[in-house]
């Protein structure tokens, strides 16, 4: 094979990777400003009436906002929790609920997207959030 033939190819698969990166950058840029406000508009405030009613409900949870993400902890145990956050190590941003469930020494822990596949941020309304975190709350609860 000529030098020129695999030099070509080789600059047509830099060139690629390049655009695919650029385009990656700002779908995660994209993604991560919508976040921001679905946090604040939507997740934090539903977390806080969730932790809310279960504190009514005699199951001490609390609502803390580590980083880009909301939490809501056991007060009994600080490795039960149900987080959300915005996951950009994929191939598209999703949004993604988190779960860390204890018993005794063994920790489980769970990760799903939230809402119907993991589609676009702006998609995603406060029923997608409420049912992930009952989904992952019901374990936490049982005891």
């Amino acid at each position: 094979m000529e030098v020129s033939d695999v030099r070509k190819r080789v600059k047509e698969v830099i060139e690629h990777a390049k655009q695919a990166m650029s385009e990656r950058r700002t779908l995660v840029d994209e993604a991560t400003r919508e976040y921001e406000v679905f946090l604040d508009r939507i997740a934090t405030p539903l977390f806080r009436q969730i932790g809310n009613v279960l504190r009514a409900e005699g199951h001490p949870f609390t609502v803390s906002t580590p980083g880009s993400s909301v939490r809501l902890v056991s007060d009994r145990s600080g490795h039960d929790y149900v987080e959300l956050g915005l996951d950009t190590t994929g191939r598209q941003p999703q949004v993604i609920i988190h779960a860390s469930r204890s018993r005794g020494r063994r920790v489980t822990e769970s990760e799903a997207p939230v809402g119907s596949g993991g589609g676009p941020v702006r998609d995603l309304t406060e029923d997608h959030v409420l049912d992930a975190v009952m989904k992952e709350l019901a374990p936490l609860v049982e005891r």
